[in-house]
């Protein structure tokens, strides 16, 4: 148990730098307060006390505003940045080293008593807002910006931003766990910027027309007076 305190005190210092003392994550952490109540209302859970597992899950929810089912099953070194309005389902698996941040939810699609809520894998990070619905798998090393709705499997190694989800970036390896929510790449804005070129493009070729045809008409009124002046002459 002290071995896992000292663990969660150590994933609070490598990923807040706001922290500045072991009393404060004590304190004033709800994502830490959270993972304690957790931590008995699943081992409650487990040991076949169902009842007193979803009581203290309801009373840690209450405390911390933070839900997690006793449930679900979260691996070492998690990490809840603010967590208000966090929701986990039942069902819900996370590998070591995630980071979730406030008012994520990882939910279910389904009714039916079976595997409904979605698998995180290792060193994954979800932005503030995101919702990841259904029973499919987040791989290592992936990231959700925020607000992002992700309604399908996640490669290793992806960025997903967007309603509904898309991959953006694939196949990009970081060393530490970060979101760097200031670098996420947009694809809706990129596709309005592509059609706003093609429209300046377009823009330019019809006044190249333009110009074109009153080139040719001040010829063509040219050529005409021309041909006047030759038939008054004869």
């Amino acid at each position: 148990m002290f071995s896992q305190l000292k663990e969660d005190f150590k994933v609070v210092f490598e990923r807040d730098p706001a922290v500045r003392s072991v009393f404060e994550i004590l304190f004033c952490y709800p994502g830490f307060h959270a993972m304690l109540f957790y931590r008995l209302a699943h081992w409650l859970w487990t040991h076949e006390f169902k009842f007193l597992g979803r009581f203290v899950s309801h009373v840690g929810r209450f405390m911390t505003g933070i839900e997690i089912h006793p449930g679900a099953t979260i691996g070492r070194g998690f990490f809840i940045d603010h967590g208000m309005g966090v929701v986990i389902g039942e069902t819900a698996e996370i590998g070591e080293n995630c980071t979730l941040y406030h008012g994520v939810t990882l939910g279910g699609t389904s009714w039916a008593k079976e595997k409904r809520h979605p698998t995180l894998g290792d060193n994954v990070v979800v932005g503030s807002g995101a919702k990841i619905l259904g029973p499919f798998t987040v791989g290592d090393n992936s990231k959700v910006g925020s607000n992002s709705v992700v309604v399908k499997e996640v490669p290793k190694d992806a960025t997903v931003v967007g309603i509904p989800g898309r991959v953006v970036i694939s196949g990009g390896k970081r060393g530490r766990v970060e979101l760097d929510h200031d670098n996420l790449p947009d694809p809706v804005a990129k596709a309005v910027v592509c059609v706003m070129d093609q429209v300046r493009r377009l823009e330019d070729q019809i006044e190249q027309m333009q110009q074109e045809q009153e080139r040719l008409r001040s010829e063509l009124a040219r050529y005409e007076s021309a041909e006047r002046c030759e038939d008054v002459v004869s």
